[in-house]
């Protein structure tokens, strides 16, 4: 068999251009004269939405049947990353059933902000937690043959303007919040593929960003495997080569294959540029078809057992947020009153391209009678959200007669979804209104909550208990009964705060105002670490989570070597990086079993120091009997102790006293310890940086961020006619009488292909992104369907050419 490099040998330069472009929209090009075989890519990341008909990206057209596991909001609820693991060997399984080669997952980006749309597609606020989970789920499909794309690289925070917002960030808030969960999973798992974003870094899009994808990404972590681009997110494809972008996804035609090839001619481009690019696609094309070679035929993945892990993950992932009075677990005998729509059509998962057609799905009302409780359903609201005045009334009467109301609201599926933001942190009114009037009707009310993200809770008051199931996946009502009836016991803890208020979050004032240039002002400070930090109080802490039974801490030891942690210890983090030993006892002192989880922050001692108060470093979740006990190690290395030195441009380590503080969220410290630590540098370096970051209150002014990042920015000033170009979109030229016309087009073909319903999820999703895409990244995604000559004249159009109108003018007449 020929080598690699002997392949590549062979090549026409047209072949390897063309070898570096899908062939489709899920499949790569397969060049037999070579001996390369295609590979095969499907979305997920929670389960498997692969397409052997009609492909989009949108989570429209039908996908075959495959098991909804719950979204990474969820999951990373469980803090256990074993269950990551196996999920990722399940979905490996499907994958491996269906033919599918790359499964695109896992989401490692940052909640910078609770509105983000694709926040349930993303693990947490935090870099360590998110890394950590995402490198197990890594693990977990790689093992089965079946490779990964580890999602979307970098700094893509928000939906509105996701194609090409810039995401402004300080170098420091980039390295140690938005690339430190990516760094993890590539070093712990090695990931097959990244798949690079739409957006623009500091004004480089991801696709031609050399800094990103070859200096850090290959440079510094060590990456071995090949970059994808988001579908359609190819900018420039001469600068991608140059970048290490290697394949652009999905076929866009030939679009880029002469200028790629004028390039190379020219001396513009190397060709050993592309060589790169090939030789990391046909690795990963032979290690593709090697893998499909073991799946015996007919491979079939168990979906009862798949079902049945989805029910364990989001039983462990469900948390509870308050149980006052102990009202929860509820007693099987207990009258009880279910109130809400989603208790019968649940939330499950969120809208777009991780849309998953799932092997069966559980609604919490089947699954509480089916579990013998005594149950009255009243939808008491329209699923849409809407007020229901005759059911809501029922539902007040039907209150009254019950021992305990359960209430089941949450966010709808047109509130959260993939191609748009939120546009506040409110429930819909009719569910808030639900919960109110229910309280007054009868006072043991519990609280069930269905959604991908935080939102405000007015009525928090009129609960006793707040169950917080997240996006649960479909075996999420079986789960949500076990809970409730205490068959299983909660031990899910928030991977997010949870704010009293959006204006409380450090974003609230940039995110959304301006999605074409975002400005990341307030730097490192993203969730717990801004809210601890300026005093902020929160609804629920960050890692919070009740049980039905209780736990204990105890006998926190710190050590390095022989050498345990006391009052004449310093610890020198060497280049080896000697890790320091935390310990502790953990007891449950309940009645029955449970789980906790330990966490282990960090917190620097020095005084008045552009530093978050404390930062998670370590945890480890342990299951108990009641009244038994066990020990928990975690390990801490030199980068635990290290912020990224803009100066120096590596990880250095503060010398100074330190707490090891292990608790049971970020706001319950239960033990701590304080050690001295000999580090690389005595000062951070930042003279001249405004005041705001060593203590931030309220929020950053734009002076502020321009004398961190060192720079001036000016604010972004949209296209007008005549400015226009294939990177506006539709709502950009909008006024344009012609371009409306074409619109109008558009949305009626997407309005038949949703069924009719303007309010439906599908259709206010599929808008979204069809309106707020570039007109070249709608051609790049078209596979042909979009002609590039009608979106240049579209342009032209609303330049007001009168040549382009004309020439508009007859393509659409011919169109019709």
């Amino acid at each position: 068999m020929k080598t690699v490099k002997e392949v590549i040998a062979e090549m026409t330069l047209k072949d390897k251009i063309k070898l570096c472009s899908g062939a489709s929209f899920w499949e790569s090009e397969r060049m037999e004269q070579y001996g390369i075989p295609s590979f095969f890519m499907s979305d997920g990341p929670h389960g498997l939405r692969t397409q052997k008909g009609e492909s989009d990206h949108l989570g429209v057209n039908k996908s075959e049947k495959s098991t909804c596991f719950p979204t990474a909001c969820t999951s990373a609820s469980s803090w256990n990353p074993a269950l990551l693991h196996e999920m990722g060997e399940a979905i490996g399984e499907e994958a491996l059933a269906y033919g599918v080669d790359v499964v695109l997952g896992p989401g490692v980006c940052m909640k910078r902000n609770p509105l983000c749309g694709r926040n349930f597609e993303y693990f947490s606020e935090d870099p360590y937690l998110a890394g950590v989970m995402g490198a197990n789920w890594i693990r977990g499909l790689q093992e089965k043959g079946v490779g990964t794309s580890l999602k979307h690289y970098a700094a893509n925070n928000q939906e509105q303007e996701r194609m090409r917002g810039d995401s402004i960030v300080d170098e420091r808030a980039l390295r140690e919040i938005y690339l430190s969960a990516f760094e993890t999973a590539v070093k712990e798992s090695q990931p097959d593929t990244v798949m690079c974003s739409y957006n623009k870094i500091n004004g480089t899009f991801s696709s031609d960003n050399q800094t990103l994808l070859t200096d850090i990404l290959r440079g510094e972590w060590g990456f071995e495997g090949l970059v994808v681009t988001d579908w359609g997110a190819m900018n420039d494809r001469v600068k991608a080569f140059q970048a290490g972008c290697d394949l652009e996804m999905p076929d866009s035609c030939g679009r880029f294959d002469a200028e790629v090839k004028q390039a190379v001619e020219e001396g513009r481009l190397s060709e050993a540029d592309i060589d790169a690019c090939v030789e990391r696609i046909i690795r990963l094309a032979w290690k593709a078809a090697e893998t499909r070679k073991k799946v015996p035929e007919g491979f079939a993945f168990d979906a009862e057992a798949h079902h049945n892990l989805a029910k364990k993950i989001a039983a462990e992932s469900a948390v509870l947020l308050k149980n006052d009075g102990k009202i929860l677990p509820l007693s099987k005998t207990a009258k009880i009153a279910l109130c809400g729509a989603l208790a019968e059509t649940v939330r499950y998962q969120g809208a777009g391209s991780s849309h998953i057609n799932p092997t069966k799905l559980s609604n919490l009302r089947a699954a509480m009678e089916a579990a013998g409780g005594t149950v009255a359903y009243y939808p008491a609201y329209e699923l849409g959200g809407e007020r229901n005045e005759n059911e809501l009334k029922r539902a007040v009467c039907g209150a009254k007669e019950a021992d305990v109301a359960v209430v089941v609201v949450g966010l709808p599926d047109a509130y959260e979804s993939e191609g748009y933001d939120r546009k506040d942190m409110a429930m819909p009114e009719s569910h808030c209104e639900l919960i109110t009037e229910i309280a007054k009707a009868n006072p043991n009310v519990v609280v069930v909550f269905m959604g991908g993200s935080p939102v405000e809770m007015p009525w928090l008051a009129d609960a006793k208990a707040v169950l917080n199931l997240y996006l649960g996946g479909q075996a999420v009502g079986e789960a949500g009964a076990d809970l409730l009836y205490g068959d299983a016991n909660p031990s899910g803890k928030l991977a997010e705060t949870y704010p009293v208020s959006y204006k409380d979050c450090s974003s609230s004032e940039t995110f959304g105002v301006d999605p074409r240039q975002v400005e990341y002002a307030e730097s490192i400070y993203v969730g717990y670490r801004y809210y601890e930090k300026a005093g902020v109080p929160v609804q629920f802490p960050f890692g919070h989570g009740l049980s039905y039974t209780q736990f204990a801490l105890s006998d926190l030891t710190v050590k390095s070597g022989e050498y345990s942690a006391g009052s004449n210890f310093v610890w020198n983090p060497s280049e080896e990086d000697v890790a320091l030993t935390v310990s502790c006892k953990v007891k449950n002192t309940g009645d029955r079993a449970g789980a906790e989880v330990v966490q282990i922050y960090v917190a620097d001692l020095t005084p008045d120091v552009f530093k978050a108060k404390k930062e998670l470093k370590g945890f480890c979740k342990v299951y108990l009997e009641a009244g038994e006990e066990k020990e928990v190690t975690v390990a801490l290395n030199r980068r635990a102790f290290a912020h990224y030195d803009v100066h120096t441009k590596a990880w250095e380590v503060l010398t100074g006293r330190y707490q090891i503080q292990a608790g049971t969220s970020s706001a319950d410290i239960c033990l701590i310890q304080e050690i001295r630590v000999q580090g690389t540098v005595d000062t951070l370096g930042y003279e001249g940086i405004p005041a705001w970051y060593f203590r931030p209150s309220g929020k950053p002014a734009r002076s502020d961020f321009e004398k961190l990042c060192g720079r001036e920015i000016k604010p972004f000033e949209p296209e007008k006619p005549g400015e226009y170009t294939l990177l506006n979109t539709m709502n950009d030229m909008k006024e344009n009488p012609v371009v409306q016309q074409i619109m109008e087009g558009m949305k009626g073909g997407i309005l038949a292909s949703c069924g009719g319903d303007e309010n439906s999820p599908e259709f206010l999703f599929t808008i979204s992104i069809v309106f707020d895409t570039p007109l070249i990244r709608l051609v790049q995604q078209g596979g042909g369907a979009t002609s590039l000559a009608l979106m240049q004249a579209a342009v032209g159009a609303a330049n007001n050419d009168p040549a382009a109108m004309t020439q508009l003018a007859a393509m659409m007449e011919n169109m019709q």
